[in-house]
């Protein structure tokens, strides 16, 4: 059983992937960081337990590998997803904060980011496509909800605190009109969480690359502020997240 990714498979049309969740780092690579960077400080910590729900069936695939090896939300030949703004690379080289995360001169080479892509990067990718692909033929669709978190303040990417829950839909081209206004919906009628659509988060590489509605496959990235999850506060977001998703497969008639 590789360890690149933790799989739970199902027969469902939900599909749950949680990239950045990962802390694994190896020690040919742990050499030439720096040791502030092994502690993974930038890790969406525990979103993958929020995203563990009983009597919903689902199928999920987490990353092992920490984001700092190679980030599985980033198009593997590189280039930007966000125009103008500041943001990491498929194999980032400075923290959230800028701090570098190598020893100098030991950034990885060209080479180096090639074979991280090879071996990490790309069995994800298609292990994910591939239950996708399942969901689709069973079902005749997919609901991929990519899971991710990040500190509330994060001067370098925003100004000001983040909203409790920001949704991307990469502006309405990555599911359906209907599935999209569900979720507003959802959020719409609660006062626990604040919450954000297609605002600085509109979707990474995962939710751009495979959500694709016109063929039956809607994808949503869901991207939370650590501190909504955290002090024991997990299972009122499991719960909500529960309840929305049951509202949302419930469109499609699935029990």
């Amino acid at each position: 059983m590789s360890d690149i990714f933790d799989l739970t498979t199902s027969d469902s049309p939900l599909v749950i992937s949680v990239p950045h969740d990962g802390a694994l780092i190896p020690e040919t690579i742990q050499k030439n960081m720096h040791g502030y960077a092994l502690d993974t400080p930038d890790r969406d910590t525990g979103i993958s337990s929020v995203f563990e729900f009983e009597n919903l069936k689902y199928s999920k695939i987490k990353a092992n590998y920490s984001r700092y090896v190679v980030d599985l939300n980033r198009p593997a030949a590189g280039g930007a997803l966000y125009a103008g703004q500041n943001e990491t690379t498929v194999c980032p080289t400075t923290l959230f904060d800028e701090r570098p995360i190598y020893l100098s001169g030991h950034e990885p080479s060209a080479e180096e980011v090639a074979h991280r892509v090879e071996t990490y990067w790309r069995p994800y990718h298609v292990r994910l496509q591939a239950l996708i692909d399942k969901a689709k033929a069973k079902f005749g669709f997919c609901l991929l909800i990519d899971a991710h978190s990040i500190d509330a303040v994060v001067p370098r990417f925003f100004e000001g605190r983040l909203s409790d829950i920001s949704v991307g839909t990469y502006d309405g081209k990555s599911c359906s009109d209907s599935i999209q206004n569900t979720l507003i919906h959802h959020l719409s009628r609660q006062s626990n969480y604040s919450y954000v659509i297609n605002d600085r988060f509109k979707g990474g590489y995962i939710t751009r690359q495979y959500g694709q509605p016109q063929d039956g496959i809607h994808a949503v990235q869901l991207e939370h502020a650590k501190s909504v999850y955290g002090d024991n506060k997990r299972h009122e977001l499991t719960a909500f997240w529960l309840n929305g998703l049951n509202k949302l497969l419930e469109m499609f008639e699935i029990k």
